[in-house]
């Protein structure tokens, strides 16, 4: 079953199940989340004859949710630096970290009578920091990435201030890989993360 699919499984389950009202966030609320996601690269570079790319995994993640109104709202995600191996056609060649703090608006659909689910969209920036990069003598990579980032997802009442949360996004991650200081290439890592977590309003 595609990721996708499941997600849209997970939220018929959660809107068959729980109450048929949802309650609106209000201006000025607050909504601190945990989240397991799974990182999911492109697997692309424009390194020619080679393939550079870097693992899978899943990371834990806490976002921020500031809300100027019940539609309207702000997200910082955070997680703590998630080191990755880098492999080269299939070969894992070194390891690196990277720590990517991304910011996103969004808009939330609190009027299409779904009950307890409210989906909502977002876009906005990734800034990407790359660390402890161990690789093979004369190899390195940029320290940062700058690009967009899109999101998709709802969030499920759960009663009280708490919140069940599926989401979706798809990151801009790129850094240049360069032998003794000429560029050889770029590997996208442009990951997908699909994340589930819980929510507390303040």
């Amino acid at each position: 079953m595609s990721a996708s699919r499941i997600v849209l499984a997970i939220l018929a389950l959660a809107a068959a199940s729980l109450s048929p009202v949802a309650q609106a966030q209000q201006a000025g609320d607050l909504v601190v989340r945990a989240r397991a996601v799974s990182l999911d690269p492109a697997d692309k570079d424009t390194i020619p004859g080679t393939e550079v790319t870097v693992n899978k995994k899943t990371i834990p993640e806490v976002d921020f949710t500031y809300y100027f109104s019940p539609s309207l709202s702000a997200e910082l995600v955070l997680t703590v630096p998630q080191k990755h191996d880098v492999i080269q056609d299939g070969t894992v060649i070194g390891s690196l970290k990277h720590l990517p703090p991304t910011l996103l608006a969004q808009y939330r659909f609190t009027n299409l009578g779904t009950g307890p689910v409210t989906p909502y969209v977002g876009a906005g920036i990734n800034l990407t920091l790359f660390s402890s990069v161990n690789l093979p003598a004369g190899l390195d990579v940029e320290n940062r990435s700058i690009g967009p980032a899109y999101q998709l997802g709802a969030d499920i009442a759960l009663g009280g201030a708490w919140s069940l949360n599926i989401d979706y996004k798809k990151v801009q991650i790129r850094t240049d890989l360069s032998s003794n200081g000429s560029k050889l290439g770029t590997i996208q890592v442009d990951p997908t993360l699909i994340g589930v977590g819980v929510g507390y309003r303040f």
